[in-house]
């Protein structure tokens, strides 16, 4: 019988984490390797290759292959931009400079903030002659000598990599078409990404910096999906669908992202953000946080009525980015994050991380600082291995670490470590505080759901910090990233700026607009090989309150566009306004709704895996691995605490702290005070201990 198994891919810094759906048998497996910084395409192979293993099947099972990316994420983090030019109208050459004027955390931070390097340096910006007004009209003619005369000018300066911004273009491409075509002739090795093909949207600071992020991760980006399709074509006689995860919590072919490679710079937090989605939902939570550790940083975001929260106002590092994205916020508290001693004296930890190469002390791979995995080995909440045993750590490496490092603070061993770790849980909490406190949000009134390999081991600690009622860890809590690449579906955005007061806005306008944009999402969907019939397709607006900056989205309802229609959604802005803003202006002649952008998101959908149930357990028998001595506390003595194999706690199982829960990928240290149950989905359930 011919199987039918779906791969998720998540590559991290430490490990590659992998996910296999045997839709026929309805089993799911999942595993990690090593990552290969060096070649990520050398673990991502590795994983697929030991999770078949796992399932006893060879590669011609293999019906698709969804993966989580942080190629582009990496490169932006790491400045990694060099050979990139920028056109732009003439005149508005010093866009990049000029920018916005906002200092970052206000004006107590004004005078010492220095203004960042900009994406493309001033002397590679060129402008070309040509201008359109903000309805698309052509109010100068575009310059096609002067056009060339700059294609030629990067192409002899060697700048093979462009980025073409003109003014409004959003409301009329041709100047920038035209511009791609004589660069085409020009300069034939270009590589260029047009501002009105990666976001049809006004605002001209913020089109540009999206289209040069575009452009800047575009080569290597190609380069590594090129090689590792190259390199799926051993599978056999036929070529296996492979997908690359999206910040918009969608999935799209590796064909067409090559096409919109700025797509993919959350790729793996946004997979993770959505798996937590599902298992919370079953598990009966639809208001979560969430914490996803790794071994560099820990993402965290937002889940309401079971879906993650989507912004187009994020930021890559210093870059900004306006494609739609699940709302992330990430923290340098990662289970390689540094500890170090700051000139004042201070103990700090993170950003910078040890990564997977060299490592922890405790890997033995030649790392010289001190860690956040070795704070939890020498305290023994961990094991003194990783991955089931696949992984040894050096126990005595991290000691002599603490140890050196405590000397240099005048603090003992057991206080060094724990405040290394309190410091990464007020990271997190903070963290977390920003999708929550800072959106007016109580954080209290939201489950957290702790999940990737460092993702759980301080999650007693949050508990108290936020004063959030429950923690959820998932199955498998290192694997959830990958396996949130099986749940989501081929997903594709569109937008229109179309600015007009709600008095005058014509419905057949905006039928005009969403005709166009769900025209071109059911192309890109037909092209991904679904047939219409499967075509979903949603709409929305973003309106304010006319001389307002900012805007809000609502839902655009389905159905023809009327006046009635109009109406409906001008209402959800205010109630939406309301719920984010605490006010509105419902009814007040005075305040006019303006529309901004009309937006289409294309879905195809793709059969999510099933979570099974299991039954709960009258009077669970519970059995010790082993008892080893742990530390929780700086004051505390190391206590004798039991230590229990996941696998061996059937639904029903409750634990009391102090206790220490272990699995192939994670760790959940329980701290005194702490209880935890397993629910019938298998999930570890954390509260504080009730009071008898």
């Amino acid at each position: 019988m011919t199987r039918r198994i779906r791969i998720g891919i998540d590559t991290g810094g430490t490990f590659t984490d992998v996910v296999a759906f045997d839709e026929d048998a309805g089993e799911l497996v999942s595993t990690k390797t090593p990552s290969t910084p060096d070649n990520p395409a050398d673990g991502f192979l590795a994983s697929i290759d030991k999770v078949l293993t796992s399932l006893q099947a060879d590669r011609s099972a293999v019906d698709a292959i969804s993966h989580g990316t942080t190629v582009a994420t990496n490169q932006l983090l790491e400045r990694k931009v060099e050979g990139l030019g920028f056109i732009t109208t003439s005149g508005y050459e010093a866009m990049l400079e000029i920018a916005r004027q906002s200092v970052p955390d206000g004006y107590g931070n004004s005078y010492f903030w220095v203004k960042p390097s900009r994406i493309v340096p001033r002397d590679l910006v060129k402008g070309v002659e040509g201008r359109l007004e903000h309805t698309g009209v052509e109010v100068r003619p575009f310059d096609e000598d002067g056009a060339r005369a700059v294609a030629r000018w990067f192409r002899d300066k060697g700048i093979n990599t462009l980025g073409v911004c003109f003014l409004h273009a959003y409301a009329d491409s041709s100047h920038e078409q035209r511009m791609r075509e004589i660069l085409a002739e020009e300069h034939p090795e270009a590589i260029v990404s047009l501002s009105s093909e990666v976001l049809r949207e006004y605002r001209e600071f913020e089109r540009a910096t999206t289209v040069l992020v575009d452009a800047a991760v575009k080569p290597k980006l190609s380069a590594y999906v090129g090689n590792i399709k190259n390199r799926l074509t051993a599978y056999g006689d036929r070529e296996v669908p492979f997908y690359v995860m999206k910040s918009n919590g969608g999935v799209l072919s590796a064909e067409e992202v090559v096409h919109q490679p700025i797509t993919t710079v959350l790729s793996g937090p946004a997979a993770g953000a959505l798996g937590t989605a599902l298992i919370a939902k079953n598990a009966g939570f639809d208001k979560v946080l969430t914490s996803d550790g790794g071994g560099t940083s820990t993402d965290v975001s937002l889940v309401i009525d079971s879906e993650p929260t989507l912004t187009t106002e994020g930021a890559v590092g210093q870059y900004p980015s306006k494609i739609p994205m699940i709302d992330v916020v990430t923290v340098g508290a990662g289970g390689g994050s540094i500890g170090w001693i700051s000139p004042e004296g201070t103990l700090k930890v993170g950003p910078h991380s040890a990564g997977a190469d060299p490592g922890p002390l405790c890997y033995g791979r030649g790392g010289t600082e001190v860690t956040i995995t070795d704070a939890h080995v020498f305290l023994g909440r961990v094991p003194a291995h990783l991955l089931g045993g696949e992984i040894p750590l050096d126990v005595d490496a991290a000691r002599s670490g603490i140890e050196a490092l405590a000397k240099q603070l005048d603090l003992t061993p057991e206080a060094c470590a724990t405040g290394i770790l309190e410091i990464s849980a007020w990271n997190q909490a903070n963290a977390l505080r920003q999708v929550t406190v800072k959106r007016g949000l109580d954080v209290r009134d939201f489950a957290l759901t702790t999940f990737g390999g460092s993702g759980s081991l301080l999650l007693c600690r949050l508990i108290d910090v936020l004063d959030v009622p429950t923690v959820l860890v998932p199955p498998d809590p290192g694997n959830v990233s990958a396996f949130g690449l099986l749940t989501v579906d081929v997903k594709n955005d569109y937008v229109q700026t179309h600015i007009a007061l709600a008095d005058s806005l014509r419905p057949t306008d905006v039928t005009r607009i969403i005709d166009e944009l769900t025209g071109q999402a059911a192309t890109a969907l037909t092209q991904e090989g679904f047939p219409a019939e499967q075509h979903q397709f949603v709409r929305s607006a973003d309106l304010r309150y006319f001389g307002q900056a900012f805007e809000v989205r609502v839902n655009v309802p389905d159905g023809p566009i009327d006046a009635a229609t109009l109406h409906t959604v001008a209402e959800e802005f205010h109630a939406a306004h309301r719920a984010l803003y605490g006010y509105d202006f419902a009814g007040d002649p005075a305040q006019q709704v303006e529309w901004v952008n009309l937006r289409v998101s294309g879905l195809g959908p793709i059969r999510q895996p099933e979570i099974p149930t299991y039954e709960l357990a009258a009077n669970p028998v519970v059995t010790e691995l082993e008892r080893r001595p742990v530390c929780f506390d700086a004051d505390d003595a190391f206590l004798d605490t039991p230590v229990y194999r996941r696998a061996d706690l059937v639904p029903g199982t409750v634990l009391d702290g102090p206790a220490i829960v272990e699995e192939f990928g994670s760790t959940v240290p329980l701290h005194p005070g702490f209880t935890a149950r397993i629910d019938e989905y298998l999930n570890i359930i954390v509260t504080r201990k009730v009071a008898q």
